[in-house]
C-alpha cells in the first residue's frame, strides 16, 4: 500500500525540525528552545491553513490486530460529543463481544448490529454467508444516509468484500449516499485497492506477534470480545 501524495512544504519543515526531546540535535537549553520556538510557529501555520471540514472515509485495514478497536475508539468518542452512531458488524455475530455490552448506556444513540454467523470455517454455507452479509449491506445502506448518525462503522466489510459476497461497486455507491458531515469507518484484513483509492484516511495494522501464534493463547475476554 503506497502513498504518492506529494507532501506539503510545511509538513516537510515541521518533519525537519522533528518532534524535540533528546532527538533534536542542540545541547544546549537556548539553542532547544529556538527549535521548538520554530516548530510551535510552523504547527500553528499547518492547522491554521487546514480548515476544511468534511465526513471522512476511514479504513482500518492489515493482518495486525487493532482494527475494530481503532474503529470502536471513534465511536465512543462520537457519543462523547453527543452524536449518533451505528455498527454493522459482517461476518461476526456469533458471539455478543464487550463493546456491544458495554455501550448499551448510550441507548438509542448507537444503533449496533452484529448479522453474520461467525467465521467461514464456522458456518461453512457460502450462500447463507452471502446472503446474510447482503442483508447486513441493506442496513448499513439506511444507516449511511441518516443525517441522525455522525459515524457509521462497517466492522469487517472488507472481509466480506475480499471473499466476494460484496462487490466494491456496492460499496463506492453507498458511501455516496452520506450526508457532507457523516463519516464512516470500514475494517477488516485485505482492503481493496478501489476503496483505498476512496479513502481519506487509511490505517494498515501490521502483525509483528501475536500470543496466539507465538505462545498458544486463546482469545480472551477484554483482550479479543
Amino acid at each position: 500500500m503506497s502513498n504518492s501524495a506529494a507532501v506539503d512544504p510545511l509538513d516537510q519543515v515541521a518533519a525537519e525540525l522533528g518532534p524535540g526531546g533528546d532527538l533534536a540535535p542542540e545541547r544546549d537549553a537556548e539553542a532547544y528552545r529556538r527549535r521548538m520556538q520554530r516548530r510551535r510557529e510552523v504547527q500553528q501555520q499547518r492547522v491554521g491553513e487546514r480548515s476544511l471540514e468534511k465526513g471522512l472515509v476511514l479504513v482500518f485495514t492489515g493482518d495486525g490486530k487493532g482494527k475494530t478497536t481503532a474503529a470502536l475508539g471513534l465511536v465512543l468518542r462520537t457519543l462523547g460529543h453527543g452524536e449518533g452512531v451505528a455498527v454493522v458488524q459482517f461476518i461476526k455475530g456469533g458471539w455478543q463481544p464487550g463493546e456491544a455490552r458495554a455501550l448499551q448506556l448510550f441507548g438509542d444513540d448507537l444503533a449496533w448490529h452484529a448479522l453474520g454467523e461467525g467465521f467461514t470455517w464456522e458456518t461453512q454455507d457460502r450462500e447463507r454467508d452471502r446472503q446474510l452479509v447482503q442483508q447486513a449491506w441493506q442496513r448499513s445502506l439506511v444507516y449511511l444516509a441518516d443525517p441522525a448518525r455522525k459515524l457509521v462503522v462497517l466492522d469487517e466489510v472488507n472481509v466480506a468484500l475480499k471473499l466476494g459476497y460484496l462487490e466494491l461497486d456496492q460499496v463506492l455507491e453507498g458511501l455516496d449516499r452520506r450526508p457532507e458531515l457523516s463519516h464512516v469507518a470500514l475494517t477488516g484484513r485485505g482492503a481493496p485497492q478501489g476503496l483505498v483509492d476512496r479513502a481519506d484516511l487509511v490505517t494498515e495494522m501490521k502483525l509483528v506477534r501475536h500470543p496466539f501464534r507465538e505462545q498458544g493463547v486463546k482469545a480472551q475476554a477484554g483482550i479479543e470480545f
